[in-house]
């Protein structure tokens, strides 16, 4: 590992954990912790978050959380997720093996098993998976988008080592803060990508280059103060040339900048309705 990830990792722990400081499990959400869908009883693990009283079905979002692919868990991301599940998701919440101990693609192989968990224990954890949606920030946008692209395209998705799950359907997605084009991202991506072959693998995470008309629809979501603030417009021209529906917002402006995952922090007023625009998103993509 070099230095820098492990400088990265220090300053991200303290950071979420002071953005964090404070909140609780609200009352009205119910949780299931530490369910393992892969054979590492530590990496492996999710929790799912449900609305409290209701047993019906639910519309599920499956969250892939951002950190550079070298950073983050399930916990980094719990209040941000039970936030959405009150909006009325089931919303599962996974950590994934993270480099450079586990290099890409290990990331997208356990997506991928997150899903089949999903799939195999929709009756278990009333998960509607007839609307499933998907949703992740910075790296775990770039990581949604591909598996996104992955389940439209079956020559795309012969250069990974799995299979999707059998009826895995995407009804849309939403990408934030994200890193879409990979032109100049191989040296800062030195610790995520595999030592043989880099440059193929980062050919496969450079997005613009696999949308294809199977791509769902997708909602966009950066902010004034981003440093990725230019990144969703990498997938406009794709988008538009395959008849993707999508949403672009922009939130706060130069007398209120918000930074980089803003949306993340649950004491942030703006975080509370950038999250209601994008379930709302997916509410208007719900088929009954």
């Amino acid at each position: 590992m070099s230095l820098q990830t492990n400088i990265f990792r220090i300053m991200c722990k303290k950071n979420d954990a002071k953005r964090d400081a404070g909140l609780t499990v609200p009352d009205d959400i119910v949780t299931h912790r530490d369910l393992q869908y892969g054979n590492d009883p530590k990496r492996q693990i999710l929790d799912i978050y449900r609305p409290a009283g209701t047993n019906d079905k639910l519309p599920v979002i499956v969250n892939f959380h951002g950190g550079g692919w070298v950073y983050g868990t399930k916990e980094t991301y719990q209040f941000y997720c039970m936030f959405l599940a009150q909006q009325g998701f089931a919303v599962v919440n996974p950590t994934y093996r993270l480099a450079p101990e586990y290099r890409f693609p290990a990331a997208m192989e356990d997506l991928n098993a997150v899903f089949a968990f999903v799939m195999q224990h929709a009756a278990e954890y009333g998960l509607d998976t007839t609307n499933l949606f998907g949703i992740g920030d910075s790296a775990g946008a770039t990581g949604m988008a591909a598996y996104a692209a992955l389940l439209a395209d079956s020559e795309y998705a012969a250069n990974y080592p799995f299979t999707p799950p059998a009826g895995l359907k995407l009804r849309a997605i939403a990408l934030n803060c994200g890193t879409f084009s990979m032109d100049d991202m191989l040296e800062p991506m030195r610790d995520v990508l595999p030592q043989t072959e880099p440059e193929k693998a980062l050919h496969l995470l450079d997005i613009p280059k696999h949308i294809t008309a199977g791509f769902p629809p997708c909602y966009l979501m950066t902010a004034y103060g981003d440093f990725n603030c230019n990144q969703p417009m990498k997938l406009f021209a794709e988008l538009k040339n395959n008849n993707i529906p999508y949403q672009y917002k922009v939130w706060g402006d130069k007398n209120n900048p918000l930074g980089h995952v803003f949306h993340c922090n649950l004491h942030d007023p703006a975080a509370h309705d950038a999250n209601k625009a994008e379930t709302d998103f997916f509410h208007s993509h719900i088929q009954n």
